[in-house]
Parts: C-alpha cells; sequence; structure tokens
C-alpha cells in the first residue's frame, strides 16, 4: 500500500509592528486549523517571522536603515522564544513545520529555514546562500551545510527559498539526496504577476525534474500593510501580486487550485506511489544520470570566520557554527 501524507501550503500575511512574537502566533494557530484538517506537514512562507523585509525593496538603502535596525530587534534566535513556540504546537498536533525566519545570528541577519518535525525537534536550519539583489543588504550568505534532505515524519524533505530554485547546482544538491517532498518559500505580495507566472514554472520544473512533490508558500500583505510599507502610494504597486502558493506532483501537476490572493490554505493528499511512478521513466539521479561525464561538488562545511589552533575558543560561538 502506498504512503499518503496530507500537505498544505500556507498564504498567510505577518503581524507588522509588534515585537516579532505576533507572527508567530499566527503560525501556531495556522499549525492547528490545519491539523483540524488532517494536515501533516505544513509549509510557510519565507522569512515570514516576523516580517519579510519589503522595504529593502522600494528603498534605497541610505533611507532604510530604521527599519533594518527595527527588524534586529524582532528577528529569531535559534534557539528561543519562537522556536519553542512552533515547535511546542508541531509536537501538540503531530505535524512537522517547515517555517521561514529572519535569523539574527549576533551581528547578522540571516534568511533561514527551519524544519519542525512532528515531536517538535528541530531536524534542519539552513541559511539561503544567496540572497537575491536589494536582499543582499539585509541578509548575510548562508553555506553548503545547509543543503540537507532530512528524514522526517512526512517523508524526505528538502528546502530552498525564491530564487535558489534558479541555482540548478543546488536544486541537484537535494535531488542527489533523494527528497520525496521539497518544500518551496517565497516572500508574495512583490514585483507583480510575472513573478506568479515565473514562480509557477519553477516549481512545475522542479518536481518533474527531481520526480518529487513540491509544496510551495508565498506571503499575503493586506492594503492596509501595503499602504504602511509603502508610506507613498507612488511605492505600492510593486508590492502587489506575485503570489503563487500551491501543491504540485511529480509528474508535474498542480494538486487543487493554487492561492494567488488572499489568506488561505491549499491542501492536499500525497500519494508517494507518484514518486516511483515519475521516477521510472526518468530519475535525473539514477538511470538517466551521466557521472562519469557530469557530476557535482558539494562542500557541506559550515563557512567559519577563523580557525583556532592550539587554544580553547575565546570568543562566543555563534549559533550555526555551534550546531556544526
Amino acid at each position: 500500500m502506498s504512503r499518503i501524507v496530507r500537505a498544505a501550503a500556507i498564504q498567510i500575511s505577518p503581524v507588522l509592528g509588534d515585537d516579532g512574537l505576533g507572527t508567530a502566533r499566527k503560525v501556531c494557530q495556522a499549525i492547528r486549523e490545519a491539523a483540524e484538517k488532517g494536515v501533516k506537514l505544513a509549509v510557510f512562507p519565507e522569512t515570514f517571522v516576523p516580517y519579510y523585509p519589503y522595504f529593502s525593496f522600494i528603498q534605497p538603502a541610505f533611507r532604510f536603515g530604521g527599519e533594518h535596525l527595527a527588524l534586529y530587534e524582532r528577528a529569531v534566535v535559534i534557539p528561543g522564544p519562537v522556536t519553542d513556540m512552533v515547535a511546542e504546537a508541531a509536537h501538540q498536533t503531530g505535524m512537522v513545520v517547515v517555517l521561514g525566519v529572519n535569523e539574527r545570528d549576533f551581528g547578522t541577519l540571516y534568511n533561514t529555514q527551519i524544519i519542525f518535525d512532528a515531536t517538535g525537534e528541530i531536524l534542519l536550519k539552513r541559511r539561503k546562500i544567496t540572497p537575491t539583489y536589494h536582499e543582499r543588504m539585509v541578509w548575510g550568505q548562508g553555506d553548503g551545510a545547509g543543503l540537507k534532505v532530512v528524514d522526517s515524519a512526512a517523508g524526505r524533505i528538502g528546502v530552498l527559498a525564491c530564487w535558489e530554485h534558479y541555482n540548478p547546482l543546488a536544486r541537484y544538491a537535494l535531488m542527489t539526496q533523494h527528497e520525496e517532498i521539497h518544500c518551496a518559500q517565497f516572500p508574495g505580495s512583490l514585483v507583480g504577476q510575472i513573478f506568479a507566472d515565473q514562480m509557477e514554472v519553477t516549481i512545475r520544473h522542479h518536481a518533474l525534474e527531481s520526480g518529487c512533490f513540491v509544496v510551495n508558500a508565498t506571503g499575503w500583505l493586506t492594503e492596509e500593510q501595503i499602504k504602511e510599507i509603502a508610506g507613498d502610494p507612488a511605492l505600492e504597486g510593486p508590492l502587489r501580486g506575485g503570489c503563487f502558493t500551491a501543491i504540485v506532483s511529480p509528474e508535474g501537476k498542480l494538486l487543487g487550485t493554487p492561492l494567488t490572493e488572499g489568506e488561505g490554505m491549499v491542501i492536499a493528499d500525497l500519494d508517494f506511489a507518484l514518486i516511483t511512478k515519475r521516477k521510472r521513466m526518468m530519475d535525473s539521479v539514477g538511470h538517466y544520470a551521466r557521472p562519469e561525464l557530469l557530476s557535482l561538488l558539494l562542500d557541506r562545511r559550515p563557512a567559519r570566520t577563523v580557525h583556532y589552533v592550539g587554544e580553547a575558543n575565546p570568543v562566543p560561538t555563534s549559533t550555526d557554527e555551534a550546531a556544526s
């Protein structure tokens, strides 16, 4: 009998302007609502807690220093109150949760993806390897240590954020580890319809190429939030559209109706028999590969700014180094 897992891609709006915990509470409420629908895997948008740095897309760098500092104050320390809260919700509902956060590690922010198992255990904390365009003024770079597929109660899960999906070698790194479910996260409410169109092509292609399910979540801004973030009607346009919350089968088929505006969930039952059906025809890291011609070198070593020889570490260790 094939295994079936019910998954939810959750499109949701953040809580702006509070201490940073309001969005986390909203995540936990959505987890409980999904559990009532029988969901065993829930995926939330990119850097959803406390919120995606939309300000950096519409303001010049010399103007957004104050908003950048505010994001530092509200950012997530791992482990900490936010991860404790979400871990408890995952444990109580027996759900695997994929959450995007702005992580603060001493003096740097990172675009970080966290996978919580159904027990509440953190299975993976990874950082976006290359922030995109305006994001480079906000976040530091991740490293290859996070390019891992992990075994969870919902299956073998891999994750990438936004335009990391345009790095074919990053995707291939996960494909070689035989991901069964790929969880994708995008900001949403950004750039316009073209972003949503590109997103659809990207996630459907990865499903076909990897022979896995893709669960993709994008964020959503209300009209009131758009006006608050923009502060000028002329800057509101770039903060609309660009939402495509969806679930895709290994055959590239959309499961259910994608969500392109408003809050809500796309829910689908993932029948793992479809993975074998697809890979029987085309397994890009198996019988369809040519490793003697083409192969990937992946450096999994965590990036470190200093290596100590012959003495104990005299300075506080970053949370990322401590975990490696």
